[in-house]
């Protein structure tokens, strides 16, 4: 079957089209619609029956629920699923010994770290210390780790029946044969196993065999990928709906960098204890939990920042305790000076906004108050603590506002409550929002409002998301279908409209990465946007069709759609109620249509893969 090219320029066409009304915002929906919209801006997509689920229950009622999410019995398809990916739940120091780094592996081949103490840490960390050394005494002639030949024969794990299933075997009898392997035979399976098979099997396997087949190489790699399956399975699974959208919001909006050093192991307990418990809590209180979290310390570089004169203090104490080189002089002592990459990020991107009034001499003294705000260690603790002897005691003027000289930690908390509480923040924050929830470019009169709850409520984020919602705005003709998904948006809909089965995430989050999303890999500290223009072309629209068609037709692992679900006819008409709630477009029709006559098998699973790709469904 040949790729569809035909919905491309409908797509991009239809997708960027405005509403002709002269106030759409001030147009209020049909009220049979009401509950859909709302689903669609409050969740990430409506679930077969979910509409008149909440109709039954009322909206108001549903809505208070979603705000108030601990009055919601979490789903227990989803707590299965999230209780497998230990990594999310664990503190760094035991992420650094169950899923070690390159360089924790070279510690303890070179005896400079113990071995683990936990039996099956301990025999993974044998085979990769055995494999280590195997490398450092012919490092100069081997190839590449990608390249190299596993070190077991695989004819000497399994049989030649068993290698023709592993390799052209239909799913079920590949999940069949690794059920029945034993622990030691399938730890010998991964290690023979070319890198290629493994990937491939990890969609056959149970939840701890996949767990030792990504950590046969690269075992810090599993950290990633158990965040990204976690996110995922939140997303698709969650009666928590709005608490999850927020999460990924907020997480966004104080957006750290996975792949950044010690943020390999940190990134874990920063989303869990930073983040998540204050998605719909204080602004003030999520604002400090992400500023002293060792993850974002870390991100952009708070840790290493210092007072000017923190340097002269050390060598001084280094001299009265006689430490001396070999010179017999005082060595410089290693330091890197006040660093302002923070300072300006708190201002620009977490709190102001680029425009909110903020100097650079503001950048500077805000930067003084954090200093000593720093980690442990990054590499091994990687704890928050405050070190008085590397903070600037000076007096710092911050906004207008003096902040004596001789303080300490608290300094840091001052400049939080002043930028919390700060105006420009309320109408940043409340734009922001308004922006995900609303439209790209939201009624300003609405934002205000927003700004002035953000005001009065001290930064309470449910009250400002109440506000939002209860506005005729948010019900109106211009906020209906006004927005774009982004791609975790639409591949988590897509999967909630078909009703599909996931058992393996991992596949979803490479689908994530092909359309320009890899989840917790936004290198820069703006996080991924919400705004049509930055994910709206037609390249991406391209994309995003051949991953619907590619569910619809039950080509991704891992994830099971019942063909049944669209019916016996392929009529684009049904099927698009059945995935969009409501009637699609003429022209989306039309365009269906004219595909399907270009092919030879027409199936209602085909269709619906179309349907998934056509404006209708990129549009939320």
């Amino acid at each position: 079957m040949t790729r569809p090219r035909l919905l491309v320029p409908a797509i991009a066409i239809l997708a960027l089209a405005a509403t002709a009304a002269k106030d759409p915002f001030q147009v209020p929906l049909p009220a049979e619609v009401k509950i859909a919209h709302g689903l669609e801006r409050l969740t990430f997509g409506a679930r077969p029956g979910d509409v008149e689920a909440v109709r039954k229950l009322g909206w108001k009622r549903w809505l208070d629920q979603q705000l108030h999410p601990e009055k919601i019995q979490e789903s227990a398809a989803l707590e299965a699923k999230l209780k497998p990916l230990d990594a999310i739940a664990m503190p760094q120091a035991e992420l650094i010994s169950r899923y070690p780094p390159p360089q924790m592996i070279r510690a303890v081949a070179e005896g400079r770290a113990p071995m683990p103490r936990d039996p099956q840490t301990k025999a993974m960390m044998e085979r990769l210390v055995e494999r280590y050394k195997t490398r450092q005494a012919g490092a100069e002639a081997e190839p590449p780790m990608e390249a190299r030949e596993p070190r077991i024969p695989l004819t000497d794990v399994v049989s030649k029946e068993e290698l023709r299933v592993l390799r052209n075997g239909s799913d079920d009898e590949k999940k069949a044969l690794l059920a029945s392997l034993d622990e030691s035979r399938f730890e010998k399976l991964a290690e023979a196993a070319p890198r290629g098979m493994r990937a491939q099997l990890l969609a056959h396997a149970a939840p701890e065999q996949r767990r030792r087949l990504m950590a046969v190489n690269a075992p810090q790699q599993v950290i990633g990928a158990q965040l990204t399956e976690a996110k995922l399975y939140r997303a698709i699974y969650s009666e928590r709906q709005l608490l999850e959208v927020m999460s990924d919001f907020w997480y966004n909006h104080f957006n750290v960098f996975l792949d950044k050093g010690a943020d390999r192991f940190l990134v874990p307990a920063y989303e869990r204890d930073a983040i998540r418990p204050h998605a719909l809590g204080k602004f003030r209180d999520l604002l400090q939990a992400t500023a002293q979290h060792p993850a974002m310390l870390f991100y952009l570089d708070n840790w290493q920042s210092v007072s000017a004169d923190f340097g002269k203090r050390a060598e001084r104490m280094m001299a009265r305790r006689g430490q001396l080189n070999a010179n017999g002089k005082v060595p410089k002592a290693p330091v890197r000076g006040l660093n302002e990459n923070y300072a300006r990020e708190l201002m620009e991107l977490h709190t102001l906004g680029v425009d909110g009034g903020y100097t650079q001499k503001d950048v500077t003294e805000v930067a003084r108050c954090f200093t000593g705000w720093t980690i442990r260690d990054p590499r091994t603790d990687g704890t928050f603590f405050y070190d008085d002897r590397r903070h600037d005691k000076g007096e710092k003027v911050v906004l207008g506002v003096t902040i004596p000289a001789g303080g300490g930690k608290e300094d840091a908390e001052k400049v939080l409550d002043i930028l919390a509480r700060h105006p420009s923040t309320a109408k940043f924050v409340a734009r922001k929002l308004a922006q995900r929830f609303v439209a790209d470019q939201p009624p300003p009169a609405l934002v205000e409002r927003m700004a002035k709850t953000f005001r009065e409520s001290d930064g309470d984020i449910p009250a400002v998301l109440k506000a939002m919602i209860d506005s005729p705005e948010f019900f109106s003709q211009g906020a209906h279908r006004a927005k774009i998904k982004t791609p975790l948006e639409m591949i988590a809909s897509a999967v909630r409209s078909t009703g599909a089965e996931v058992s393996f995430a991992a596949p979803l989050g490479q689908q994530l990465a092909q359309l320009g999303q890899p989840l917790y890999r936004k290198q820069e500290p703006t996080g991924y946007s919400s705004l049509a223009a930055d994910w709206v072309n037609s390249a991406a629209l391209l994309s995003r069709m051949n991953f619907a068609l590619a569910l619809a037709q039950n080509r991704i692992p891992g994830v099971k759609v019942d063909p049944s679900r669209f019916g016996s006819e392929a009529d684009p008409k049904a099927i698009g109620r059945l995935l969009t709630g409501r009637d699609i477009s003429e022209q989306t029709q039309a365009a269906i249509q004219a595909k399907m006559a270009e092919q030879k098998d027409v199936t209602p699973a085909l269709v619906a893969g179309l349907v998934m790709g056509s404006p209708e469904f990129q549009r939320r």
